[in-house]
């Protein structure tokens, strides 16, 4: 079996901030934020219009707050403020937002045949060329265990996470399991079942030559802040040239609380993107929750809110070689994004019941070894007993990572294409053979039966189709930031190419990238058969200001979904 083989059933594998034109010109008001009382401080994130100075801390300080942390390339402070600080800020023309320290989770969540993985494999392999070596994948996660053999080049023997940092204290080690899962998918080497003879299956990652470097932001329970991602963000930004670091993988996500435009942890992706970083991260995980009645919709998370990054929500593969029979899971969060509602997620990926690398030690392999796989699985001559090295999970946020894998292998085609280049390629060139309506039965954790339906919300510009978008020679000018939906008073929902105002944006310039070739016919669906009623669009639930799910703070993640997926 030649190294790297994969099998399907396994995932295979800054700028300035301009002040908005709705903020009051004295400064800006904090929201969510139980106020300090005299004698106490309360924990800030502030989004400044330009990089902080001194000056501006020294504000805060002298007003007997505290700087927990300032960040070089993003221009956000991380303060313990009292009550006069507090005033000071909302005060200081200079300051965007302010807004609470949230809590961050990981998303704990295949790709090979659904994702058009295997020409571009064998392309690659007939050549003899390395999957992209010596490009830098930030794995902003849990931690990444450089104890599973996966992530050796396997000439050297040397790790290839050149890297390592945790923004929560204590250790690098990927204590909770998660962040190592993640980059088994975007970058993980097989080599423990290319070294048996005889193996009868095998589980590399897409771009299996890549550096990997190895941000901690979550801790044993998969657990963060915004605080620590942004952190985590600026020293992908700051290690930009050392490791030429081209993707960031976040795997994580929030519910929104405010417009990304004042988002601290939106401003903080944008300025990654704005360097010259792609961005991907998971669309989240709250796909069943028709808790507000929306079927789903309105559910996407921050970061992945963001126009400029690249969202991915998780289709499943139903176990086969064959994509045509691909649906979507259950559980993939929905767009409009609460808010400002941008057309999300961009695409979709197989997320659902993949295998990939494990942290042997870690909290979701100790308290779920039945997610571990048999040894005799893929190698006939072993027992029964659980292997070392593989870890079943399911969800968006291991549908991110086989995104960006496909990034990193078109940035090892081209070393000079842009951010905005990437996401309009991988959209552009997306697969779309979803059925219209998809009716998907689960059994756990109580037997329930979903509709699901191949709309924008659903599945973006569709499944991420590697050689497809590896082939494709056009390279397009101009922001590939996502579009923004309105809902008219007759029932369709229309476009807004430009979100962002960018001089020159790529959708809708011609016929290489409109409208009706990224997202297909489903684009303004009022008469289509699928949204022909207004059961949902028809209200302020998803499409008000203040959305419902804008305003709750559940836990952005689903541990049912992690252990057991669409099963």
């Amino acid at each position: 079996m030649p190294r790297n083989h994969i099998f399907k059933n396994r995932a295979v594998a800054v700028a300035g901030i301009v002040l908005l034109s709705g903020l009051q010109a004295f400064g800006a008001t904090a929201k969510g934020i139980k106020r300090p009382k005299p004698g106490e401080t309360a924990e800030v994130l502030v989004l400044y219009a330009t990089q902080p100075t001194q000056e501006q801390h020294r504000r805060v300080t002298d007003r007997n707050g505290r700087i927990r942390a300032a960040f070089g390339h993003v221009p956000v402070a991380h303060y313990d403020v009292t009550p006069e600080a507090l005033a000071d800020l909302e005060a200081n023309p200079e300051v965007v937002s302010i807004s609470p320290n949230q809590a961050v989770h990981g998303f704990v969540d295949r790709v090979t045949c659904s994702a058009n993985y295997w020409p571009l494999y064998s392309y690659f392999t007939s050549i003899g060329r390395s999957y992209a070596a010596e490009i830098g994948i930030a794995i902003i996660d849990s931690g990444v265990d450089s104890g599973n053999p996966n992530f050796n080049n396997p000439q050297s023997s040397r790790s290839r996470i050149v890297y390592s940092q945790s923004f929560v204290g204590g250790n690098i080690n990927d204590d909770f399991g998660h962040g190592t899962h993640v980059a088994g998918i975007a970058a993980g080497l097989d080599n423990v079942t290319y070294s048996i003879s005889g193996a009868t299956r095998g589980f590399g990652g897409i771009a299996q030559d890549a550096y990997i470097i190895n941000l901690k932001v979550l801790n044993s329970t998969g657990a963060g802040t915004d605080a620590s991602v942004i952190a985590g963000i600026d020293q992908a930004i700051a290690l930009q040239s050392a490791h030429n670091i081209r993707v960031i993988n976040l795997s994580l996500g929030r519910p929104i609380t405010q417009s990304y435009k004042t988002d601290p942890l939106n401003q903080a992706v944008e300025a990654a993107w704005k360097a010259g970083i792609v961005v991907v991260a998971a669309a989240g995980n709250d796909g069943r929750d028709n808790s507000i009645g929306t079927l789903g919709y309105g559910t996407i998370t921050a970061p992945g809110n963001d126009p400029y990054v690249i969202t991915v929500g998780a289709s499943n593969d139903n176990g086969d070689y064959d994509r045509t029979d691909d649906v979507m899971t259950t559980y993939s969060s929905k767009g409009p994004t609460a808010i400002d509602h941008i057309v999300k997620p961009d695409l979709v990926a197989p997320g659902n019941l993949v295998v990939s690398e494990q942290s042997y030690a870690s909290s979701l392999v100790q308290q779920y070894p039945g997610n571990q796989i048999p040894t005799n699985d893929y190698n006939p001559a072993g027992s029964s007993a659980y292997s070392p090295y593989f870890f079943t999970l399911s969800g968006t946020s291991m549908a991110a990572p086989v995104v960006s894998g496909a990034a990193l292998m078109l940035i090892d085609q081209n070393q000079g294409i842009t951010p905005d280049q990437v996401k309009a390629k991988l959209m552009r060139n997306a697969w779309r053979g979803f059925p219209a309506t998809m009716t998907i039965a689960v059994t756990t954790p109580a037997a329930a039966t979903y509709t699901e339906y191949a709309d924008i919300f659903t599945i973006g510009a569709g499944q991420v189709d590697m050689w497809a978008a590896y082939l494709d020679k056009n390279m397009p000018v101009g922001s590939a930031a996502s579009p923004a939906a309105t809902f008219n008073s007759n029932g369709t929902v229309t476009l807004q190419l430009n979100s962002v105002g960018a001089a020159n944006v790529v959708w809708g310039t011609g016929s290489t990238y409109a409208t009706n070739v990224v997202w297909g016919t489903n684009v303004v669906w009022g008469t289509n058969v699928v949204w022909g009623t207004n059961v949902v669009w028809g209200t302020n639930v998803v499409w008000g200001t203040t959305s419902p799910w804008a305003l709750t703070t559940p836990d952005a993640e689903s541990l049912s979904v992690a252990i057991n997926g669409d099963n």
